[in-house]
């Protein structure tokens, strides 16, 4: 191979790897996830305090174009299964406290959120890129961890969380 064409194939395999969108990694079983403690409406919480509960963690911030465009969905995703038990937690990395508030308001979020200013949080989950999300069954492992934007009222991915939801005991 001559070497463009060996730097050709390198430059290509690298950049599948850094292309935009889901990458799903399969987790090793039973692998819990880091707990952390935060702050929630005044209240001093811990991701432990969750067990028992089926918790969709999401890192993002306001200024990601691909967190900001799977905002909504992930809104909607709150909407339809938190009534069933699912636990929606953002967690921002924004430095800039009015511009995280304003984001939430001007994008009706409902579903809890902590910022993460120092990204004390995410360096705890070697998240580096954003969005970045992790599913937690109810004993505290991890399910999946997603890399990239998702359409979060996907029927596919309902599905995935609805038979999660119904297959945890309590």
């Amino acid at each position: 191979m001559t070497p463009v064409v060996l730097g050709l194939v390198a430059f290509a395999l690298l950049a599948a790897l850094w292309a935009p969108g889901p990458h799903l990694d399969s987790p090793q079983p039973s692998q819990e996830v880091p707990n952390f403690d935060f702050e929630l409406a005044g209240r001093s919480m811990e991701l432990t305090d969750l067990r028992g509960q089926v918790v969709l963690l999401n890192f993002w911030a306001s200024w990601c174009p691909p967190c900001v465009a799977e905002m909504p969905s992930l809104e909607r995703l709150h909407q339809r299964l938190h009534p069933r038990g699912l636990v929606v937690l953002g967690v921002s990395v924004d430095a800039d406290a009015a511009a995280y508030d304003e984001f939430l308001r001007a994008n009706k979020i409902t579903f809890p959120n902590v910022r993460d200013p120092e990204r004390r949080i995410s360096t705890l989950y070697g998240t580096f890129m954003y969005p970045e999300t992790y599913i937690i069954d109810r004993q505290g492992r991890l399910v999946r961890k997603i890399i990239g934007p998702l359409e979060w009222d996907d029927p596919q991915v309902i599905e995935f969380l609805t038979r999660l939801l119904e297959s945890s005991p309590s």
